[in-house]
């Protein structure tokens, strides 16, 4: 069972929770700001298991970031204990060559409130307040402009930024999934040579003015346009990073 006090003290997050749209823009944000995309146990060679408990487990007692499965996962157990409509929905990462990924390759949030919302503490650099799910719309954010192009049934998410042009980030469909749906999924995703996430270590998380990162043994922090790198030169010198910079204890 969830205990909401301590998920909402994970993210920093204190006063009335109503269902509401501003209340849900405040979760995400705060999610997103203290929970770092990370893949570290794979790297570790722990198996992660694509189960509720084990997320809120990891994520909260733990207080250890996590890939889309886990994160959304758990965000959507919390949402749901707060009394929040909440949809699992399968996203298909946009590939450079105009394709797509494998369904169940991403998972994201619907929830439904007076419309419904996109919600995702789960993708890395992506939009930081929750977007409505509306076609067609330009949805200005600190992190750029984003938008949902609709195909048939298709929607596609869409970003831009100051001096790009529109990139798709992944696609989807509003069917609505189980868990268990993403479990084959999860598993390729942390076992297979094929996955980018058993080609590198990441661990990332948006900042008040931009966005650190720990790839491998790459320091990046960027601020607005500007990024700067910084190689750390040990293993100990990484963990500490981690535990400085992004709160993990390994």
């Amino acid at each position: 069972m969830i205990n909401v006090d301590a998920y909402l003290a994970r993210i920093g997050f204190s006063g009335p929770t109503p269902c509401n749209a501003e209340t849900l823009r405040a979760l995400h944000v705060s999610h997103m700001r203290t929970v770092p995309f990370e893949n570290l146990d794979i790297w570790l060679g722990r198996p992660i298991v694509c189960d509720e408990v084990s997320f809120l487990h990891k994520l909260v007692d733990l207080r250890r970031g996590g890939f889309c499965y886990e994160l959304n996962g758990a965000f959507a157990a919390l949402l749901r204990a707060l009394g929040f409509s909440v949809t699992l929905l399968s996203g298909r990462v946009s590939r450079e060559d105009g394709g797509a990924s494998p369904e169940f390759d991403h998972l994201a949030l619907r929830v439904d409130l007076e419309e419904p919302w996109l919600v995702d503490v789960g993708f890395g650099d992506s939009f930081l307040e929750p977007l409505r799910l509306k076609p067609d719309v330009e949805q200005e954010q600190a992190r750029g402009r984003f938008r949902i192009v609709q195909v048939d049934d298709v929607m596609i998410l869409q970003r831009i930024r100051p001096g790009e042009f529109w990139k798709s980030q992944y696609r989807f469909t509003l069917t609505p999934y189980r868990l268990s749906d993403f479990v084959a999924r999860c598993h390729y995703q942390q076992t297979s040579p094929e996955s980018h996430f058993t080609r590198q270590r990441i661990c990332t998380l948006p900042t008040q003015d931009g966005r650190i990162t720990l790839s491998d043994l790459k320091f990046i922090h960027t601020i607005g346009q500007h990024r700067e790198e910084r190689q750390l030169q040990s293993e100990d010198a990484w963990r500490s990073m981690l535990s400085e910079s992004f709160g993990v204890k390994l």
